[in-house]
């Protein structure tokens, strides 16, 4: 499966456009991942917890979202967008991946 951001692949044509896909992660906090965020990485400073645990998150969100359109029998999946955001209230600091694009068959 070809995931792209573009809205076409260079040498390519469609030959259908079977419509939108997506698939979503979430990113939980609890009492643990807060306290050890608070501890810096040595190196850039940076909390590694958290950029680990929101990788994963998108990566099951592309997963997702490449499974549902296979689902559909498309090859590739373009225009591909990724959205972030913190559900907050009393979901804690949740942050939501939700990733979309448009399925097709080239």
């Amino acid at each position: 499966m070809l995931i792209v951001t573009t809205p076409s692949i260079e040498g390519k044509n469609v030959k259908k456009y079977i419509g939108i896909v997506s698939g979503e992660g979430l990113v939980g906090s609890n009492v643990y991942k807060d306290i050890f965020s608070g501890v810096r990485d040595v190196v850039e400073g940076r909390t590694s917890t958290y950029e680990r645990e929101i990788k994963i998150a998108r990566d099951k969100a592309i997963k997702t979202m490449e499974e549902n359109a296979e689902k559909l029998g498309a090859n590739a999946i373009l225009n591909v967008r990724v959205k972030y955001s913190n559900l907050g209230g009393t979901m804690g600091n949740t942050i939501l991946v939700s990733i979309s694009g448009t399925a097709v068959e080239y």
